[in-house]
C-alpha cells in the first residue's frame, strides 16, 4: 500500500510537473519584463540627471532602482552625487548606513571608518535624535576602545555625547533620550571600576550624579520620570533612604533648579503642542513655529532658540523665509564662527535659488577672515543657480567686487591680490548683466563703480574713460550716464575732457526734463571752471536747444490736452459751444436792425459811444509775469504806463477759440517765432473770472501783425486757433486779408462816426468799473453766471460824456470826441 502511495504521488506530482515549468517561466517572463522596464527607467533617469542635476525627485528614483538591481558601485556613486547637491533627510542617511552595514562587517576598521563618516555627515544635515541614538550606539557597539571602556574610548565616547547634547540636549520633546542614553554609558562604565578602586568609583559616581542634576535643571518632556530614576539612582548608591524623599532636603540647588525647569517647560507646552499637531497645513505649522522662536527669542538662551531653529529647519527645508531669519539671528549673535558659516553651507544647498543666502554667505566667510580660494568657490558655485531676479546677480556680483577691494585696500599679505582679478569680475559682471539691464540705474552701478575703482586702485585713467565710453555705446539714452562720466573728468581736474564731453551729449535727447537738465549743467559748469570764451560758447549752443525744447513740450502739452478732451466728448462739446456762443454774440449783427436792401442800420446817434482803447489797460512786453502783487496795484501800473505810450487799434491782433487755461505765456510762446508782442490781453468774465477764449495780441508794428494773423487756424493746447486784424471801424467784424490794413488804417482816423468794436467796448467798460482788467486771474470769482452773457454793451447804457439836452452834432451842438479824446478824459 505504502509502495503503490508513493507510486501515485510520485504521478500526481509528474503531472504537475509541466504546471510548475509553466508558472515558473511565467515568472521568468515577469521578471524579465520588470528589468526591461527598470533598465528603461534607469536610462531615462541617467539622461535626466544629466541634463538637470538639481532634480531631486529623480536622485531619489534613481537610487531605489539601483538599490533593487544590486549594483552597489553605482548605487555609492549615485548617493554621493546626490549628497553633493543636496542635504539628505535623516530617514535617507540611515538607509545609506543600513545598507553599508549588510554589505560590509563594522568591525572591520575601513568599513567602520566609512560608516562613522556617514553618520557624521548625516548629523550634520538635519537635527535627528533618532540618527544621534543610532550614531552613539554604533559607536559604543563597533569602536573597541569604547566598547571595553579603555580610558581612551570614555575620553572619545563622552566627547560624542557632549556633541550630541549641544546639538538636541536642548530638545524639549526628544532631548531626554540623549540624555537617558549617557547616563545608561556612564553607569555601564562604573560597573567596569574595580571595587577597590573606591577613588575612582567615587569619581564616576559623582559623574552620573552631575548628569542627573544638569538633565534635572533643563526644560524636558517626562521630568517627573527623570526625578523618579534620579531618586531611585541615589537610593541604591545608600544616599537616600526612600525614594519619595524630597530633593530640597538633599540637594537644595538641584531643587531649585528643577521647579524652574518645570515652569520654563509649562510655559512651552502649549507650544510645543501646536507644532505637533498633524492634521493643520504646512503653512499654519511653519507659522506656530515662528510664533514659537518669538517666544524663545523674547525668554531663551541663544543655544536653546538655536535649537528650534535646527528642529523647524528639519520639518521644513525649503523655506527660505526660515532660513533667511535663522542666518539673520546668527549673524546678529554670533557673527562669525564655524556655526555660522556651516548653517550658510546648509542653508545654500537647501535653498541655492535664493540670492540674499548666498551674499550673505560670502559676507560671513569674509568676516571670518576665510581665504580668498573659499570665496571665489563660494561666488563661483552661487552663480551656477537660477534667480529670479536680475537684481540678484547684480547684488553677488557687487558684493564679490566689495570684498576683492577691501582685502585689496587693508589686508597686508605675503600673497598680495591683484587688479586684475577685480577688473575679470567687473568684466564678467558686465557681460552676464548687460542683456538684461540696459538703462538701468544697476547697471550704471556697475560701471560707475568699475571706473571710479580703475583710478583709485588701478591707476588707469585711460581704462576707465574706456568703462564710460563702452557704456555709452549701450545706455546713452542715461543722462545719469553722460553726467557720471562729466563728474569723473570733474573730479580728476580735467576739464577740458569734461567739456568735450558737454558738446557730445547736450543736444541728445533724454527722458522728462533731462534734456534741459544737461543744458543747464553745461552753463553752469562753464560758470564754474571755463572762461568768458567758453561760456559764451555754451550758451550760444544751449539756447537754441532750450528753445526747441521748450516749443516740443508745448506741443507735447497741447497733445495732452486734446487726448483729456477727447476722452470726455460731452465735456469738450459743451466747451466748444460755448466759445461759438460768445462769438456770435461779439460778431452777430442781430442787435441792429438791416435796411430793406439787407445793409446793417447804423445805431441811433443817442447811442454811439466810443471809449478808449483797453489796449491802453494791458501789461507791456517784458513786464514781470511772476509777480506777486495784488491784481489793482498790477492794474494801476498799468495804468500808469498806458500815459505815456500811443497805441494802434491797427497792430491789435483779435483771438478767438483759446483753451479755458490758455495764459500770457502759452500765446507767448506760440507768437515766439514772430516776435514784437507789446501786450496780450485776455478776456475774462466778470462774475466767474474764467477765461472767455478771447483776446488782444498788441505787436511792434504792421509787419508783425500780419505775420501772426497768418498763423490763423494754428493749433494752441489742442484748439484750433482763429485769428484776425482787430479793426473797431468795422463794427467787431475782424478782417483776415492783410492787404487791406492800409485803407483800414486810414479809415481808422477820418470816420470818427464808425462804431468801435463791441467785444473792446464791453470788456473796458466792465473792467473799468470793476477795476478788475486782464490781470486778473481767472477763477479768482465765485459768483455763479446768470443769464445769457452778451458780449456787447446793452443799449440802455449811456455812452461816457452823453448829456440829456447835449444838441445833436447835426444842428450845431458839440462835436462827438474822438477816441484820444476820451483816453485823455479816462486817463487823466
Amino acid at each position: 500500500m505504502e509502495e503503490q502511495t508513493l507510486t501515485l504521488t510520485s504521478e500526481a506530482e509528474r503531472e504537475r510537473e509541466p504546471e510548475k515549468d509553466e508558472a515558473m517561466s511565467d515568472s521568468d517572463d515577469s521578471d524579465s519584463e520588470d528589468e526591461a522596464q527598470e533598465k528603461i527607467q534607469m536610462e531615462s533617469l541617467q539622461t535626466e540627471l544629466a541634463a538637470n542635476p538639481s532634480n531631486y525627485d529623480a536622485h531619489l528614483q534613481y537610487i531605489n532602482i539601483l538599490r533593487k538591481t544590486g549594483d552597489i558601485d553605482r548605487l555609492t556613486k549615485a548617493r554621493e552625487a546626490m549628497s553633493e547637491i543636496f542635504p539628505l533627510s535623516p530617514p535617507t542617511w540611515q538607509q545609506w548606513i543600513k545598507d553599508e552595514l549588510s554589505l560590509n562587517t563594522a568591525s572591520r576598521p575601513e568599513a567602520f571608518s566609512r560608516v562613522l563618516k556617514l553618520y557624521e555627515r548625516g548629523v550634520f544635515d538635519y537635527l535627528s535624535v533618532s540618527l544621534w541614538c543610532d550614531y552613539l550606539d554604533f559607536v559604543q557597539e563597533f569602536d573597541p576602545m569604547v566598547h571595553q571602556c579603555s580610558p581612551t574610548g570614555i575620553s572619545k565616547s563622552r566627547d560624542i555625547f557632549e556633541t550630541a547634547l549641544t546639538a538636541a540636549g536642548l530638545h524639549v520633546a526628544q532631548g531626554s533620550k540623549i540624555w537617558e542614553a549617557y547616563r545608561q554609558y556612564e553607569q555601564a562604565v562604573l560597573l567596569t571600576i574595580d571595587e577597590s578602586d573606591a577613588q575612582a568609583k567615587e569619581k564616576q559616581v559623582q559623574h552620573i550624579r552631575s548628569l542627573f542634576h544638569r538633565q534635572l535643571s533643563i526644560p524636558l518632556a517626562d521630568m517627573n520620570s527623570t526625578l523618579i530614576a534620579y531618586k531611585t539612582w541615589e537610593v541604591e548608591q545608600g544616599n537616600f533612604n526612600d525614594a519619595s524623599i524630597d530633593l530640597i532636603d538633599c540637594y537644595p540647588h538641584v531643587a531649585s533648579a528643577y521647579q524652574k525647569a518645570v515652569e520654563m517647560y509649562n510655559a512651552r507646552i502649549h507650544l510645543e503642542e501646536q507644532i505637533s499637531i498633524q492634521h493643520i497645513s504646512d503653512s499654519e505649522r511653519l507659522q506656530q513655529y515662528m510664533n514659537y522662536l518669538k517666544f524663545e527669542q523674547s525668554t531663551g538662551t541663544p543655544a536653546r532658540i538655536q535649537v528650534l531653529y535646527e528642529r523647524a529647519i528639519t520639518d521644513f527645508p525649503l523655506s527660505p523665509d526660515l532660513w533667511l531669519d535663522y542666518t539673520r539671528y546668527l549673524d546678529k549673535t554670533l557673527k562669525v564662527g564655524k556655526i555660522v558659516s556651516n548653517v550658510y553651507s546648509r542653508a545654500t544647498k537647501n535653498c541655492p535659488w535664493v540670492g540674499e543666502l548666498w551674499v550673505r554667505y560670502m559676507l560671513s566667510l569674509e568676516r571670518g577672515h576665510a581665504s580668498e580660494k573659499d570665496l571665489a568657490e563660494i561666488f563661483e558655485k552661487s552663480l551656477q543657480y537660477t534667480f529670479s531676479t536680475v537684481d540678484e546677480y547684480l547684488e553677488l556680483f557687487l558684493t564679490r567686487v566689495d570684498g576683492l577691494r577691501r582685502r585689496m585696500t587693508f589686508t597686508k599679505g605675503e600673497n598680495p591680490l591683484e587688479y586684475k582679478i577685480i577688473r575679470e569680475t567687473f568684466q564678467r559682471a558686465s557681460d552676464y548683466l548687460s542683456p538684461y539691464m540696459k538703462n538701468t540705474n544697476g547697471l550704471l552701478h556697475i560701471h560707475a563703480y568699475w571706473a571710479h575703482l580703475e583710478t583709485k586702485l588701478g591707476n588707469d585713467i585711460t581704462a576707465a574713460r574706456g568703462v564710460w565710453e563702452n557704456f555709452l555705446k549701450t545706455c546713452g539714452s542715461m543722462l545719469e550716464a553722460w553726467t557720471g562720466y562729466i563728474t569723473m573728468e570733474v573730479e580728476l581736474g580735467h576739464i577740458n575732457e569734461a567739456r568735450s564731453i558737454y558738446k557730445r551729449c547736450y543736444s541728445k535727447r533724454f527722458s522728462g526734463t533731462g534734456s534741459e537738465d544737461i543744458c543747464n549743467s553745461w552753463l553752469r559748469f562753464e560758470r564754474e571752471f571755463g572762461k568768458l570764451e567758453d561760456f559764451d560758447h555754451a550758451l550760444q549752443k544751449v539756447t537754441p536747444r532750450l528753445d526747441e525744447l521748450r516749443v516740443f513740450r508745448l506741443q507735447q502739452e497741447s497733445k495732452s490736452v486734446e487726448e483729456m478732451e477727447n476722452s470726455n466728448p460731452r465735456s469738450n462739446v459743451g466747451d466748444k459751444r460755448k466759445v461759438r456762443s460768445d462769438i456770435a454774440d461779439e460778431q452777430s449783427p442781430a442787435k441792429r436792425k438791416k435796411d430793406a436792401s439787407g445793409k446793417l442800420k447804423k445805431p441811433p446817434k443817442d447811442n454811439t459811444y466810443q471809449v478808449q482803447n483797453s489796449s491802453q489797460l494791458t501789461k507791456v512786453e517784458g513786464t514781470n509775469q511772476k509777480n506777486n502783487k495784488s491784481d489793482d496795484n498790477r492794474s494801476e501800473q498799468q495804468l500808469t504806463r498806458g500815459k505815456h505810450r500811443a497805441y494802434s487799434d491797427q497792430c491789435t491782433a483779435f483771438i478767438s477759440n483759446l483753451h479755458p487755461t490758455a495764459n500770457d505765456e502759452h500765446i507767448r510762446d506760440f507768437f515766439s517765432d514772430i516776435g514784437g508782442i507789446v501786450a496780450i490781453r485776455i478776456l475774462h468774465d466778470k462774475f466767474t473770472g474764467k477765461s472767455r477764449g478771447l483776446a488782444y495780441v498788441d505787436f511792434l508794428d504792421d509787419e508783425h501783425l500780419v505775420a501772426a494773423v497768418a498763423k490763423n487756424k494754428n493749433t494752441l493746447l489742442g484748439k484750433k486757433l482763429s485769428i484776425a486784424r482787430s479793426d473797431p471801424k468795422r463794427g467787431g467784424k475782424e478782417t483776415l486779408d492783410p492787404k487791406n490794413a492800409e485803407h483800414a488804417h486810414a479809415n481808422n482816423h477820418s470816420d470818427k462816426k464808425g462804431l468801435v468794436s463791441k467785444e473792446t467796448d464791453d470788456t473796458f467798460m466792465r473792467d473799468a468799473q470793476d477795476g478788475k482788467f486782464s490781470s486778473r486771474k481767472p477763477g479768482s470769482g465765485n459768483m455763479q453766471f446768470k443769464g445769457k452773457n452778451t458780449f456787447a454793451v446793452p443799449r440802455n447804457v449811456r455812452p461816457l460824456g452823453y448829456t440829456a439836452n447835449k444838441p445833436k452834432a447835426e444842428e450845431g451842438g458839440e462835436t462827438p470826441k474822438s477816441n484820444e479824446e476820451f483816453r485823455k478824459m479816462f486817463i487823466g
